[in-house]
This record gives structure tokens, sequence and C-alpha cells, in this order.
């Protein structure tokens, strides 16, 4: 026991945290069912992998660890290790406990030193791994909190997705006309260089909100992507403003005999463990998901955000007014000068605005299907889709805005129809 003190006192630093065993992910009948005094060849049971299971089971590793139950976290790694051998963490976890029993472990990862740099930059992208995936049982969202950016979302937004970078994580959320709810999270890996995506070529993953347009077979891929591709539709309208180039940013897998990635890992795009993807291939819709993509997520008490966004609220309505009544002058007021749709400005969408005026003949609109998403970097944005449709009328073109406030105004920089 005095062999594995230091390693013990690593997972005890991190774990020591009011509520942190009580995570979601730890299989607590698991470990009331691994006595300390457990065989330590016992073969697992051969299953399909799931999403979220081998992080579970490390973690039920480390916390057996800090109650002082070496034989059964030998126990449970074994099984680990045995069910996912590409698994490099749990790789280095169990030999780390293996190596305990004959020598001091002075940390985690405390192998040999490596003959080549190469070899070290692995062990210490390991480290970072750990580091990642015990932080997700320590630093939980708050009790139904909802990242800030998610102001209002639609019936036709059954689910969607928050990237949190600065802690690895990827946030599945369902809705429903109960509201939000967060249903999975996962460890994930973005850009060799960080994020905040400029350029192409820069190895960053870009920040913003985005949408998944579409489900790549992973037939039709290299092995490389592993179980497949959600792309999202990144340089997004406000990438474009800003001059942001670069494509195919896309959530994606891993290749044979790499379960996971390094924190910071990839060419700008968010990889996923293979079984993780599944499960969030299998669950989201193409086209309605939104994905946000942050620095740092802001979560905060459900209605909140809404209560935030009230100037707004009243920028939209009163632009839905506006539309109804005809009023092409008061209705171009709610536009930006710096206005541009696909090419067109404001002077070139003018006559576009004149006849869809035309064509509502007076009547009032309605809003069906409102989702608004919100993104404050050094401007405040707000991304908002819905059906445009005239009384009396059963349908109308979907249509997506995006407003920027400039000062106490929003103003509409971009309209269009998708679909």
């Amino acid at each position: 026991m005095r062999q594995l003190l230091p390693l013990l006192l690593v997972v005890l630093g991190l774990l020591a945290v009011p509520g942190a065993q009580a995570s979601k992910k730890t299989n607590a009948k698991a470990v009331a069912a691994a006595p300390d005094k457990a065989k330590a060849k016992a073969k697992p049971k051969p299953k399909q992998p799931e999403a979220g299971e081998a992080e579970a089971r490390l973690i039920e590793v480390y916390q057996l660890l800090a109650r002082g139950q070496s034989r059964a976290a030998l126990n449970i790694s074994q099984q680990l290790v045995q069910t996912y051998p590409d698994f490099h963490l749990a790789q280095l976890v169990h030999g780390d406990i293996l190596a305990s029993r004959q020598r001091p472990v002075r940390g985690m990862g405390d192998v040999p030193s490596p003959l080549n740099p190469q070899g070290e930059a692995s062990l210490t992208e390991l480290r970072a791994e750990s580091q990642a995936r015990l932080k997700s049982l320590t630093e939980r969202p708050p009790e139904g909190a909802l990242p800030a950016e998610f102001i209002n979302l639609s019936a036709r937004n059954k689910h969607a997705i928050a990237v949190d970078t600065s802690r690895s994580r990827l946030y599945l959320f369902a809705n429903s006309a109960a509201g939000m709810r967060l249903v999975a999270d996962y460890y994930i890996s973005v850009g060799k260089s960080g994020v905040e995506k400029k350029v192409e070529g820069d190895l960053r993953t870009p920040l913003g909100v985005y949408f998944i347009t579409s489900n790549l077979d992973p037939k039709s891929l290299t092995n490389f992507y592993g179980a497949g591709a959600l792309p999202i539709n990144y340089p997004n309208i406000l990438d474009s403003q800003r001059g942001k180039t670069g494509k195919g940013i896309w959530l994606h897998g891993t290749p044979p005999g790499q379960f996971s990635r390094p924190p910071q890992a990839t060419d700008g795009c968010v990889v996923l463990t293979n079984p993780d993807l599944r499960h969030v291939i299998q669950t989201v819709e193409i086209g309605t998901t939104p994905v946000v993509i942050s620095q740092r997520l802001r979560w905060v008490a459900p209605g909140k955000a809404q209560t935030e966004a009230q100037a707004f609220r009243n920028a939209l309505t009163a632009w839905q007014q506006a539309k109804s009544a005809g009023n092409l002058t008061d209705l171009l007021h709610h536009y930006s000068p710096t206005f541009n749709s696909h090419g067109k400005t404001l002077n070139d969408w003018t006559p576009v605005l004149r006849t869809e005026q035309a064509h509502i003949k007076g009547r009032s609109i309605e809003l069906k299907d409102l989702s608004m998403l919100r993104w404050i970097d050094a401007t405040d944005t707000m991304i908002v889709t819905f059906g445009e449709v005239p009384s009396g009328s059963r349908t109308g073109p979907t249509k997506r805005q995006y407003w920027a406030r400039q000062g106490s105004q929003w103003k509409i920089f971009f309209e269009g129809n998708i679909g």
C-alpha cells in the first residue's frame, strides 16, 4: 500500500471534491460487488462497447484507488484493458497498479523515461487526458443548468450539443415539451493548436454556433475517421463576415488501434471515441441539431438566458409587426447597412422584401418553430430560425437570420431561406 501512496495522493487530490463520487458515470453497484480481495484474473463477459462505458470504468478504478482498495482497482482495470485493449490511458493506469506491487509509484504514469522525445510527449498527453477525464467528475454542470447560448429551442430541435473545449467535454441535450435536459457527456479532443480557428490549416477548432449538416457513412471514409463523421457548417455566416477560412470541420471518431486521442490532437475537428460517436450519430437529427463550441461554457438556470435576451425578443417582435404591416420603410429599419445575404447587399435585398410583403398582402405573419441561439464574443449575435407563415396559410418558408447588437439596438446582417 505504501508503494501506491503517491499515486493515491494524486487521485485523492482530484477526487476530493464534494459530490464528486456521486457522479452519474460511477457504477456504484460494480464498486460494491468488487471486494478488495477480488481475483485479478477474472475474465470480463464479452459485449459490444457502449457509449461512456470505458470512461465510467476508468473513473471507478480511480475511486477504488482513492479508497485504498488496490486489489479491486486492479481487478476492474484488468477487465477494462481486456475489453478496450486500445485504450492507452487505461493501459497506463493498469501498468501503474501492477508496478506498485513491486516498487513505489511516484505518480500517474510512473514508467521509465522513454528514449525519444516523441515517447515523452505521448506520456505527457496521456496524463493530460487523465486529468481532463477526472475533471469531468469533479467539475459537473450545476443540476438542471443549461449553456447560456441556448435561449430557446423549438420542437424541431429535438437535441442540441454544447462543447466546452477547456474541459475537453461534449454535452448532449434532449429537448422536449418539458424543456431541455442533459442526457450524456463525453470526453473529446480538439485542435493541436487549440481553438478559435481563423484560417485554413491553422490546426485550430472553431468557436461559435453551428449546425450538423450531414451524416457521412463510414464506408465512404478512410479508417482514420473511425465510426463516421458529422460535418458542421463552418464557416458560418458570422465566420465568413469576419473573413475566416477553412472547411471540413467534423465531429468524428478515431482510427483502429487508438481508442481516444489526447485533448489537443486534431487538425481542427472535434473527435470522440467510436462508441461515444455512434451514440451521438444514432441520437441527433441532421439540419436541426445546433452545436455550440465554446472555450468555456457559461451555465445558467433554465429561463435566465431568456430573461437576459428580452431586449432582443422585443426587436424580433417589432420586425415581425413591421413585416405584417407592409411598411417597407419601417421594415428596413431593422436591417444593418452591412447586411449581406450570399452576396446580396441591402440594396439588392430590398426588392426581395418588397416582393415578400406583396405576397403577404397585409396579413399578419406567425413565426413557427422559433429557435434562438446566442453567441457573445467581440460582438453580441443572435441566430434565429423560424417558419414564416402568413395567417390563413398552413406553411411558409423556413428562414434563418443573424442579428447583431449595435449599441442598444439589434440589427439583421443576414437573412435567407433554409431547407
